[in-house]
């Protein structure tokens, strides 16, 4: 079952969306700005996101190019907008697809299922190894050598969004807003405290850490790196 975030303004049409998708399935979400959508897609487990671009506080195609800073999760775009200007500029900010309205649903859902077939080839396991430790995504525990590393919930929010995007960036303020929430945007020293105390529980030599990694001014990375 995939978790589909469905983002439009349009309350009827979300409404419509959410319980044909349920019908068939999916698990939704749904935004009806681009600031709620981030935010929802920081904090829910999104395997898709269905997208209008003509949002009240921001364009689409911004959203895209936000979600694209630190996730490759398939986007969808379901747009009033037919020019061919304006779907190139979509799809090179990164969506996947692009479906004009109004549109046929049948259409739209054998998309989904095309989209939700590629991620079923290639999404992340619930487990990820490293040489020193094991995260199981499902059961949301880290075990190091052989023993349950105790984990406080904040702890293992931030290290369950950086485990679910091995090798990427994540900013500074993608992780402040899944934790914390948007109020937090500014309190940089809250990541730096909390990446601290699990590189404390995780690393051989917190000094030189092999897999919670710093860009400095930008975010955190994980590199699991290969297990043994």
């Amino acid at each position: 079952m995939a978790n589909v975030l469905i983002v439009d303004d349009e309350p009827q049409l979300l409404r419509a969306m959410q319980l044909n998708l349920a019908a068939r399935g999916y698990r939704t979400y749904t935004a009806a700005t681009g600031g709620a959508a981030l935010s929802e897609a920081a904090k829910s487990p999104i395997d898709l996101v269905i997208l209008d671009l003509g949002l009240p506080d921001m364009d689409g195609v911004d959203v895209i190019r936000d979600l694209r800073g630190w996730s490759d999760v398939p986007i969808i775009v379901l747009s009033a907008r037919h020019a061919s200007a304006e779907k190139v500029e979509a799809l090179d900010a990164g969506a996947d697809d692009y479906v004009t309205k109004p549109f046929d649903l049948n259409e739209l859902l054998a998309r989904l299922r095309a989209a939700d077939r590629r991620i079923g080839s290639t999404a992340q396991g619930p487990s990820v190894a490293t040489a020193d430790f094991e995260i199981n995504l499902n059961d949301k525990r880290v075990m190091r050598d052989g023993q349950a590393v105790r984990l406080t919930p904040n702890e293992w929010n931030i290290l369950e969004l950086l485990a679910r995007n091995p090798g990427r960036l994540v900013s500074q303020q993608q992780i402040l807003t899944h934790v914390w929430g948007p109020a937090y945007l500014k309190e940089t020293q809250y990541l730096r405290v909390y990446i601290a105390q699990l590189r404390r529980k995780l690393e051989p030599d917190p000094a030189k850490p092999r897999y919670l990694l710093t860009e400095a001014g930008m975010g955190y990375r994980f590199e699991p790196g290969p297990a043994v």
